[in-house]
């Protein structure tokens, strides 16, 4: 082949190669990766779905691994935007939050289990193993067991902060992950205690499974009562980025915070912001 012949080819394969890799370079831009809080997650997945109606071509892809992982993610690169239900902590005050909705935390029991209401320090004492049976906060005769979040998840680090706990301090007899987990745990155990989010725990009642909410502070444990701020257990769910959102991650967090999926966030049992 001659010299100018084979410069040709090569000037043709190197086009099409460019060609070829654009459409790939394209579809990376339009994928949007979510990651961390469980409780934000399912939300975050459906307001993912009609963003995806919206914007054809574009991804969202949601993955959980609790608040720390999200924050960790998002600083780190490794996502586009971390989920976060919990306020920041000091020291990821070089990160932006967004909050999209607000949602509380309830301490929950089997059903079956007869005691109504616990006071703070019955729970305190609960958890730290000074109270064991039940007989002794008016229950039946029965072995407590205490069902704990593993670290990094929001809402340990919020019980936590509520109830002024070291998580060295919790003689737990089981560790879960998100709140399904939770829930399930206490469901099977009428023995059980934990704590999950309102919302979540409201729609599992309402749909028959064998847990009840406790009040908290006298206060019932309702998504009305969180909304109407009278519910002391509460927090915010966050979207959270390294910098001041651009682009893809901008849109997704406007439309996130706008009224076009309040239904999604009311379908979730969690508070709106958008009026």
């Amino acid at each position: 082949m001659k010299p100018l012949a084979a410069i040709s080819v090569l000037k043709t394969f190197a086009f099409a190669l460019i060609l070829a890799a654009a459409p790939l370079a394209h579809a990376a831009e339009q994928k949007l990766v979510l990651t961390g809080s469980s409780t934000i997650a399912p939300l975050a997945a459906e307001i993912g779905k009609r963003f995806e109606k919206l914007n054809p071509g574009v991804r969202v892809d949601v993955q959980t691994g609790g608040s720390s992982r999200g924050t960790n993610d998002a600083r780190n690169g490794l996502a586009d935007i971390g989920m976060a239900s919990r306020a920041l902590n000091p020291e990821e005050n070089d990160l932006k939050s967004f909050t999209i909705a607000l949602d509380g935390v309830s301490v929950i029991l089997h059903k079956d289990n007869p005691v109504k209401a616990l006071t703070n320090q019955q729970v305190i004492d609960i958890y730290t193993g000074k109270i064991a049976n039940w007989r002794e906060v008016g229950g039946k005769d029965a072995r407590i067991t205490v069902v704990n979040k593993a670290e990094g998840h929001s809402t340990l680090e919020l019980f936590l902060h509520h109830f002024k706990l070291k998580n060295s301090e919790i003689k737990a007899h089981v560790v879960i992950g998100d709140n399904q987990q939770g829930i399930k745990t206490v469901a099977g155990n009428p023995g059980a205690i934990g704590y999950v989010s309102v919302g979540t725990a409201e729609f599992e009642v309402g749909n028959g499974t064998s847990i009840k909410l406790l009040p908290m502070d006298g206060v019932a444990a309702t998504v009305e009562n969180v909304r109407n701020g009278s519910f002391p257990f509460s927090r915010p769910l966050n979207l959270v980025t390294k910098t001041a959102p651009q682009g893809l991650a901008k849109r997704f967090i406007d439309f996130a915070r706008s009224k076009d999926v309040n239904d999604l966030v009311e379908a979730q049992y969690f508070v709106p912001l958008a009026r």
